[in-house]
Parts: structure tokens; C-alpha cells; sequence
């Protein structure tokens, strides 16, 4: 029986939408019908990711970039940022005079220290509670799950101390600071699960999701996938939006 990992926006949804694609629910239903073992795999943090969980029955959990484990919702574990290196990235930022966003815990809080983050890049495109602490000791912050920085692409090359820790680029006014392990959390994921590595399966559709197409395992690009995650791919299935999960699952004799 396979360990199927899905990602979760423009795999299992529609990215125009940010709904479900319909069919997916069906197929994970006749995956686990089958006895095969179905989890999702994303960048997304632990608390934005139960919902999609719940919603399509899935009980496996690698989420934050592959930092959080949660298994029958259970978290297994979730590891913060390397703390010196998001501290001198932070200070870095500030004398820079770059705007900062700190998630310190597994929720949609941030903390900041000044307002610059909203000026110089507005909200950010997801739910967000903005928590403005203008007396914010760095030194004092529990623990840095994610960072963000206001700091537009085209300073990077400028910018040597950004590459202190792993960064990801989804919106071109900032940069974003987490895990990028997406395989290793796999890995991890399938030794709780006392699983056999040969047996996963990773669906996924974007850059950040080049990391987890590894020869150890089988992949699948989606129809809708960027060009260099189709190269690496074992098999490139329809766009999501046209069933490729369900295409691809039937294909392979999975469902």
C-alpha cells in the first residue's frame, strides 16, 4: 500500500478559488478505502492546515514547511526557526530599515515592533492579527516559527544577511522565513509511522514543492505544475482542475 502526500494549493485547490477540487474528495475517499495511507504535505503552518485535513477526512499531517508533524491530530512536534540565525536576520532587518512580521507560536498572530511592514507593504493577502509591540525585545520572543520582511525582490542581491536562513518569495514586496523540508518531514513522518519510504507518493504543483521530488520515492507533478517541477517529475497528471489527482490514481491502478 502507497503513502500518499498531497500539497495543498493548486494540488487538492483550485488556486482561483481556494476551494477543494471536487473530485479530490472522492479520491481520497477511495484511497483509504483501498487501505493506503493519505496525508497532506505543505508550507502552510499547523493551524491553517487542520481545516483541509478535517474537511477531506486526512489524519496525516506535514505542514510548515515540513517543521510540523501531526499524526490522528496529534502533533508529533513542531519546530521553531534556529533562533541565533532569525535573531541576527530580525536585527539585520530592523537597522536596515525594513519592516518585520514575527508568528512566534502555531496561530495567525504576529508581532511587530513598528508599523513599517504595513506601509511599506500593506496587509498581507491572508488572515492576519497584527499585534504592534513598539517596546518588542527580540531577545525576549519565545520562539520564531515564521518570519516576514518587507524587503522587495530587487534588494536581495544587496542584502547578504538575508541568506542566513532558508527564505521563500510568494509576493514580490516581501519575503517570507520558514522551513523549507518539506522532505525531511516526509521522512520523519513515515519513521513515527513505522512506514517503508519506498511506498511515498508526493502530488505537487509549484516551486516549493521541488525539494520533496526525491528518486527515493514516486512523484507526481500536477497538469497545472511550473515547468521545473514537470522535469523532475516521475509523471506529469491533467491540471488539477481537470481531476488529475483522480487521473493519476486511477492510472497507477491506486484507486
Amino acid at each position: 500500500m502507497k503513502a500518499i502526500f498531497f500539497d495543498i494549493d493548486g494540488t487538492l485547490t483550485d488556486r482561483a478559488s481556494g476551494k477543494i477540487v471536487p473530485s479530490v474528495y472522492g479520491t481520497i475517499q477511495r484511497l483509504q478505502q483501498k487501505g493506503h495511507l493519505t496525508g497532506i504535505v505543505t508550507g502552510r503552518a499547523l493551524y491553517k492546515t487542520r481545516a483541509v485535513a478535517k474537511e477531506l477526512g486526512i489524519d496525516h499531517i506535514v505542514s510548515n514547511g515540513g517543521a510540523a508533524l501531526a499524526v490522528h491530530g496529534q502533533v508529533v512536534e513542531n519546530r521553531p526557526l534556529d533562533r541565533e540565525k532569525a535573531l541576527s536576520i530580525c536585527k539585520n532587518a530592523m537597522a536596515a530599515g525594513y519592516g518585520l512580521l514575527i508568528a512566534f507560536e502555531d496561530s495567525p498572530s504576529v508581532w511587530m515592533p513598528d508599523e513599517r511592514f504595513l506601509e511599506q507593504c500593506g496587509e498581507r493577502k491572508e488572515p492576519t492579527q497584527y499585534i504592534l509591540k513598539e517596546d518588542l525585545d527580540l531577545e525576549q520572543v519565545p520562539a520564531f516559527y515564521k518570519l516576514y520582511l518587507s524587503i522587495p525582490q530587487e534588494d536581495e542581491p544587496k542584502l547578504p544577511w538575508i541568506h542566513a536562513l532558508p527564505s521563500l518569495r510568494f509576493e514580490s514586496e516581501y519575503l517570507m522565513y520558514q522551513y523549507d523540508e518539506k522532505d525531511e518531514g516526509i521522512r520523519r513522518m513515515m519513521r513515527v509511522l513505522g512506514r517503508d519510504i519506498a511506498d511515498v507518493v508526493v502530488f505537487g504543483d509549484d516551486t516549493n514543492d521541488l525539494v520533496m521530488f526525491r528518486p527515493e520515492w514516486f512523484s507526481v507533478a500536477m497538469g497545472n505544475a511550473c515547468q521545473a517541477l514537470k522535469d523532475r517529475a516521475d509523471f506529469v497528471t491533467k491540471r488539477n482542475v481537470e481531476d488529475g489527482i483522480w487521473y493519476a490514481c486511477e492510472h497507477f491502478g491506486w484507486i
